[in-house]
């Protein structure tokens, strides 16, 4: 490990993440199941979640997680209903979830508190679990990834993804599911091997202006946070789609000067159609860093079963976008222009 490394609190917070989601499953797994019985009892008929930023992400990875193993619809909030409008949606019933790292951001915490009023089942997602968002909600997950002092979240992220992976796999029931999900953190461990792979990679961007982040089904939400990542740390103008809302139209930008980061990982349903979108990329002239499979020049993944695999897909593009940054000469501790947490309303 170089020196530069050794003194980032960013990479460190990277590394520390198969031991933080180790540590939610451990001390979260009754609680989850004790949530998913009574929300079987109550018959939920569909799950709105609030989040911001990188949250938001996770609450995308919920729309996959819920609907692919309890067939549950989850729908994304729109905070300025309540904040800006006064308008707070009719949920009859609803499961209603708030994803933050802090628990601070008043349009989130007022959502919660606005379906809880409303008689709604509400939870907090949070790291800290004395935050106004806990307070508001009737039940509380926390994370257990500890302080995270990076302006980039990291560890905080995919301790989210874990638990939205948990309560809806103990929503449904799927006892072998859950123990696969106990053996992620090991899968983790392996994505961060791929760090040479993702440094060689960051090259592609060192002279980018823009770039495009592609994705399909569970990683659409993979695909928004490497974006996001790509923006914080290296000042990169990256656009995340799903790779089939690309090519009905957005594909024509493809070029030389456009890189695109492709997250395929092996083994999973969209594998055959990434192959397809890649090679007509390379047609077009634009360079294609791939995410997941083998072979000369991709960042390659362990194989993990699907719905969990966006645990494990996030790593190499967090080490991508923490390489592009200091390859363009930038602080990855330091974004320009942002701080910790946003409190917005």
């Amino acid at each position: 490990m170089s020196e530069d490394r050794a003194r980032s609190v960013l990479y460190g917070e990277i590394l520390e993440q198969p031991e933080a989601v180790a540590r939610l499953l451990a001390q979260e797994r009754r609680n989850a199941a004790t949530l998913a019985a009574g929300w079987r009892r109550a018959d939920i008929p569909f799950v709105l979640v609030a989040a911001r930023g990188t949250s938001d992400n996770a609450a995308r990875y919920a729309k996959y997680a819920f609907g692919l193993v309890s067939r549950l619809p989850v729908a994304l909030a729109a905070p300025s209903l309540i904040t800006l409008y006064g308008a707070p949606p009719r949920l009859r019933g609803a499961l209603v979830i708030g994803i933050s790292q802090s628990g601070r951001s008043p349009d989130i915490v007022e959502t919660i508190a606005a379906a809880r009023r409303a008689g709604s089942p509400t939870l907090a997602i949070v790291n800290d679990p004395e935050s106004p968002l806990a307070r508001a909600a009737d039940d509380v997950l926390p994370l257990h990834a500890g302080p995270e002092r990076s302006v980039a979240a990291t560890k905080t992220y995919s301790a989210e993804l874990a638990a939205v992976a948990l309560l809806s796999l103990s929503l449904a029931r799927r006892r072998k599911e859950l123990d696969a999900l106990d053996a992620v953190p090991d899968a983790m461990g392996k994505a961060l091997l791929s760090e040479g792979a993702a440094r060689g990679a960051a090259r592609t961007l060192a002279r980018a202006e823009r770039a495009v982040v592609l994705a399909r089904g569970v990683h659409y939400s993979t695909a928004f946070e490497i974006a996001l990542k790509l923006k914080e740390l290296a000042l990169l103008l990256a656009e995340p789609f799903s790779a089939a809302d690309f090519q009905h139209g957005p594909i024509t930008m493809a070029e030389k000067n456009l890189p695109v980061v492709l997250v395929s990982p092996p083994a999973t349903r969209p594998e055959a159609e990434m192959r397809a979108v890649a090679r007509d990329l390379a047609r077009r002239g634009s360079p294609v860093i791939r995410i997941g499979p083998r072979g000369a020049g991709a960042i390659p993944l362990p194989v993990v079963l699907e719905v969990l695999a966006p645990l494990v897909s996030v790593i190499p593009g967090q080490l991508l976008a923490y390489h592009a940054a200091l390859a363009r000469g930038l602080d990855p501790d330091r974004p320009r222009g942002i701080r910790k947490v946003t409190e917005t309303r």
